[in-house]
């Protein structure tokens, strides 16, 4: 087959064809002058060539005319008893065929080029057929909607050829102008208020032809909905604006009659009823009086004459007779408001404007629907984001200040069971105070995890080693009525997140699962390596390509409303009676998911069961970290030897509990409850210090801070960070910090004296 690039060169050849011909015989002439009998066949055997050469191109291009001849010809027999207006068309726009609807379609319109045809349809024909035919030259094929005086049409265009293309108009039934009512006025803007065209009865109104919106209304800005001033030969007039996108920046702005105070009859309502704007006529009763056919569309089915405005539309926040008597009595002041549609099939939003006409003597409403569902998920991702953001800080905040009090509680309490033995009557009170503070931390942990400020330990796991472990403790939370059953692919690639942290995500979905299953059933937990090759977009989140472990967590329990899915995460949400939850469980997970870099999804059916899917990201490590071992922990020397401890808390308990831990193992403690009171001590140059210990988050300055500041003259100093935050919080500040080392709070007497001693050997 001839390529099309060689067809247009051998057409570009051929125009030239006389020139190559004289070229041919300038060559041959010189030929027979040439006085060297080489140089003579060597000038013939060129003129020969090019001559040839011209023949071949010829012919190429001779054969490019009959077959796009017979093409045409082909297209000119398919395209007669097309019903929609068909041209086709050159490159240069001429005019080639047409068939008998575009004929009685455009009648004298119809000329010799397709923006002439196009001319008194569309503003500005040229760029329009210019921008399309060159998206038909990349694409093959492009089309348009667009509003003429004669209502919506979609302009489609099809490359058939080399230099040939097919233009169809289809009629847009929707949009076109009722032929048994009053024409209705409408203009065309672009992006920068131009009017690129006016129908005849929008220059009746506007006293002609007019080139800007500003020259029509006296408001900067104009949108649908709005009842505006309108600048006509008669002075000023009030009309009601409905805007309809018609692409590419453009709108089409509908001048509805009657403004406000002008009366509307049910005849004048037929001018309504095809246009492409839901509108909706409503009594003084909030019942609807008529509607047109896109109000139909948008509504759906309960939509009916004689229907209360409120059985079609929720989410007001007050009485919607309230609102429609203060729009009837002309108090309204707001007169749009965001509604939900009552469909059983989807969820729909709308913007509902309300403005007030007279039907016969008698107020009543035109109400304008723009639908506006779009424009509401993205709130409501935008405010679900800002939700959980403030949710996180909170959290973070009172998890700080709990983690202070229960460091002061169970360190005190330590200190008092080192005075008290098992045979103390006392000594069971102060076990039981010593379990509940250790509960309460779990409960702050999971605040932590949901806020994704805790501090994670991550390692190199296997899915089915972590799974494995753990099998023997699910077994005995789901108890006998529920089966679990684990099924793992058989290579599996590794993932790096923190042991404890996942094994609590599973326990929590597991013990979910459970509930769900009241009578009895299966709990399927199955692990599978998966490779998206492009991003996965769904639940307002996307999970970009590439290589991750997934484990699914599906039971046969009761389901999970559509309503109440997207809330499942949300810290305290809980579809549980009272006393038998808490909320956190899956806002927990949550959080130690998306802190550990994975997704975790929801999909459930009420009655059929609920499915969690949870995306880790493959771990890609090298040789050399696969066969490093992990570094092992020095182990602490036999005794706690002297040493000098600067202790920095601002919080009295916990410096009291904490003073009092590190004295009773031999140390001498010096006390600051600042990091200026600090760096006031450390002045004394006679001080010879050798642990600082020092809560991270401080009035003033804070603990990296003054360390860092200490450090110049005291560069030996180790140093241990506390904090009711994370490490993570600022764990970059701690790597700049040599020879230092995190202990979260709370923290029992063991472990606060273990790590200075570890920090001292």
């Amino acid at each position: 087959m001839t390529s099309p690039g060689l067809i247009r060169f051998a057409e570009t050849v051929e125009a030239r064809i006389g020139t190559l011909l004289i070229v041919a015989g300038a060559i041959a002439g010189a030929g027979l002058v040439a006085p060297v009998a080489i140089a003579e066949r060597g000038l013939f055997a060129a003129a020969v060539a090019v001559a040839l050469f011209a023949a071949l191109m010829s012919g190429l291009a001779l054969l490019s005319r009959r077959r796009r001849g017979k093409t045409l010809r082909s297209v000119s027999g398919l395209i007669a008893n097309d019903g929609a207006p068909t041209i086709l068309a050159g490159a240069d726009g001429a005019v080639q065929a047409v068939n008998a609807a575009a004929r009685t379609r455009f009648g004298d319109e119809l000329c010799e080029t397709l923006s002439g045809a196009l001319g008194k349809s569309l503003a500005n024909p040229g760029g329009t057929v210019f921008r399309m035919q060159t998206l038909a030259d990349k694409d093959g094929f492009a089309h348009e909607d667009m509003i003429t005086r004669r209502g919506q049409v979609r302009l489609s265009v099809n490359r058939v050829a080399s230099d040939a293309y097919l233009w169809r108009v289809e009629e847009m039934g929707g949009a076109a102008q009722p032929s048994d009512g009053p024409a209705l006025p409408m203009l065309m803007t672009g992006r920068t208020g131009a009017v690129l065209y006016m129908n005849e009865a929008a220059r009746q109104l506007a006293g002609g032809r007019v080139k800007s919106l500003d020259r029509l209304f006296v408001e900067p800005e104009i949108s649908g909905g709005m009842v505006c001033d309108l600048s006509g030969p008669e002075g000023k007039s009030r009309v009601l604006i409905a805007e309809v996108d018609a692409g590419a920046g453009r709108r089409a702005l509908y001048l509805l009659p009657p403004p406000e105070g002008e009366s509307v009859s049910r005849e004048g309502w037929n001018v309504f009823m095809h246009l492409p704007v839901p509108l909706l006529k409503v009594g003084t009763d909030g019942e609807v009086q008529a509607f047109n056919r896109m109000a139909e569309t948008l509504i759906g089915t309960s939509l009916s004459d004689g229907v209360p405005l409120s059985e079609l539309m929720e989410g007001l926040g007050r009485s919607m007779t309230d609102w429609l008597g203060e729009a009837i009595s002309g108090r309204l002041v707001q007169h749009s408001e965001f509604l939900r549609l009552k469909r059983a099939d989807r969820e729909v939003f709308v913007k509902v404007t309300l403005n007030r006409v007279s039907d016969e003597g008698a107020p009543a409403l035109i109400v304008v629907l723009h639908d506006a569902t779009a424009l509401k998920t993205l709130e409501a991702q935008f405010v679900q984001s800002q939700k959980m953001q403030a949710i996180g800080q909170l959290a973070g905040g009172v998890a700080h200040d709990f983690n202070n009090l229960l460091t002061a509680i169970s360190g005190h309490c330590d200190l008092l069971l080192l005075r008290h033995d098992q045979g103390d009557p006392d000594y069971s009170d102060l076990v039981q105070i010593n379990q509940n503070a250790n509960r309460a931390a779990a409960l702050v942990g999971q605040l932590l995890a949901f806020s994704r400020k805790q501090t994670l330990r991550p390692e190199t796991l296997d899915m089915r080693d972590t799974l494995s472990d753990l099998t023997h403790l699910l077994n005995r939370l789901v108890g006998e009525k529920i089966t679990l059953t684990l099924s793992h692919e058989p290579v599996l690639p590794s993932i790096r997140a923190d042991k404890r942290q996942l094994e609590q995500v599973m326990m929590n979905l597991v013990v979910n699962a459970r509930d769900a299953m009241q009578q009895g059933g299966e709990i399927r937990i199955v692990t599978e390596a998966a490779t998206l090759t492009e991003p996965l977009e769904r639940d307002r989140a996307s999970v970009p390509p590439g290589r991750y472990v997934t484990v699914t967590v599906s039971d046969e329990g009761v389901g999970i409303a559509q309503d109440k899915l997207q809330k499942v995460f949300e810290p305290f949400f809980t579809t549980k009676r009272t006393g038998e939850g808490t909320g956190l469980g899956l806002s927990t997970a949550y959080g130690i998911v998306k802190q550990t870099g994975g997704y975790i999804f929801v999909d459930s059916t009420v009655g059929s069961g609920t499915c969690f899917t949870l995306y880790f990201p493959v771990l890609e490590e090298t040789e050399t970290e696969r066969s490093a071992p992990p570094a092992a922990l020095p182990k602490p020397g036999p005794k706690h030897r002297d040493g000098v401890i600067l202790l920095v808390e601002d919080e009295a308990p916990v410096r009291a509990f904490a003073s009092r831990a590190l004295r009773l193992r031999g140390y001498t403690v010096l006390e600051a409850d600042s990091a200026e009171a600090a760096l006031k001590t450390l002045e004394d140059r006679s001080l010879s210090i050798d642990v600082f210990v020092t809560d991270v988050v401080m009035p003033g300055m804070d603990g990296p801070s003054w360390v860092r500041e200490a450090l110049k003259d005291r560069p030996g100093v180790r140093v241990v960070f506390v904090s009711g935050y994370a490490e993570d919080s600022f764990g970059e500040t701690q790597v700049k910090i040599p020879n230092s080392v995190f202990l979260p709070k709370p923290f029992s007497l063991n472990d606060l004296t273990e790590t200075v001693h570890r920090q001292l050997h």
